[in-house]
């Protein structure tokens, strides 16, 4: 499998299954260092690739990291840079095997190409079905959030120390969901998966292009955590927008059978700790994708991220 999932999907030998993604991180469209030290740009960026083998149910192995920095940057930075990725590729069990480095003509540039494996079939975007459970691993909006927060000037006087920190790491130091994707993956009954990195509107897009199919979500039902709430109470801003089209969650969208749902959110609560919420289902391709309030009416929803698209900047 190519092109169109989160990891091209190859094998080497019959029985073997090898994961592969690579991701691109640019200072000021993904970061911005006002905010991120070299060790929250060296832990995000690889994150975000370890996410998309979450998102696969597989285990991540390997990764190749290419850096370019602009004149200035000091070897201290540089060591700093390194040091964040080797924090969070210990917790994953991630060996760092190679790589390269450059100058850039502007800012920061990076690079890594991750590897891994799954112990079964892979989860894929494109085998969703109608009837199926829509349901999100965590919370949602936490990193847009954090993102506005850190951009608010003058920062808001009344957030309080403990859900400042909340949403600030959510945004600069993600936790993708490994274990929670290699269980789910094992637990039988999911039938796609997608990580939320885009933002809930923009990944179920992609999720519902894969698997031909329609959705409908609810949005009183999707988790958004208290922290969001106050953030967003602080700036005047809508917690169900970033909730929605905030992107960056690192969360693990996914379907699943009807009848599956209640065993899947206990088991992974049990087995991890983490939430499962339902918050849809699944629909004929001709009914589209929908977003209903708290009374059903449908409303617009914004989409997340989009690649090229100028002003859409998600740092």
């Amino acid at each position: 499998m190519g092109i169109g999932d989160d990891c091209a999907v190859l094998e080497p030998d019959a029985g073997r299954v090898l994961l592969a993604t690579t991701d691109l991180l640019i200072e000021d469209v993904h970061f911005r260092r006002r905010w991120a030290t070299p060790a929250d740009i060296g832990w995000k960026s690889l994150a975000v690739n370890v996410s998309d083998v979450a998102a696969m149910g597989g285990r991540p192995r390997w990764a190749l990291i290419a850096l370019a920095c602009p004149e200035g940057v000091g070897i201290d930075e540089g060591e700093a840079f390194y040091a964040g990725v080797q924090t969070l590729a210990r917790e994953h069990d991630v060996a760092v095997v190679g790589g390269d480095t450059a100058a850039s003509p502007g800012g920061w540039i990076v690079n890594i190409t991750l590897l891994g494996d799954a112990a079964g079939k892979p989860i894929m975007r494109s085998t969703a079905n109608v009837g199926d459970v829509i349901a999100v691993t965590g919370s949602v909006g936490r990193s847009a959030a954090g993102l506005a927060l850190l951009e608010a000037v003058p920062a808001p006087p009344d957030v309080a120390d403990a859900t400042r920190a909340d949403v600030t790491a959510a945004h600069l130091r993600p936790r993708p969901r490994t274990r929670e994707g290699q269980w789910l993956a094992a637990a039988g009954g999911v039938t796609s998966m997608i990580d939320l990195s885009d933002g809930l509107a923009t990944d179920l897009g992609h999720l519902c292009e894969e698997s031909a199919v329609g959705a409908r979500v609810e949005l009183a039902r999707l988790p958004v955590s208290p922290t969001v709430h106050a953030i967003a109470k602080a700036l005047d801003r809508d917690a169900l927008a970033w909730a929605t089209g905030g992107g960056e969650d690192y969360e693990l969208l996914l379907t699943c059978a009807p009848g599956a749902f209640e065993r899947l959110a206990s088991g992974l609560a049990a087995e991890t700790g983490t939430r499962l919420s339902a918050v849809g289902e699944m629909t004929a391709a001709g009914d589209g994708i929908r977003y209903l309030d708290a009374g059903g009416r449908a409303v617009a929803v914004r989409a997340g991220f989009e690649h090229f698209v100028t002003g859409r900047a998600r740092a």
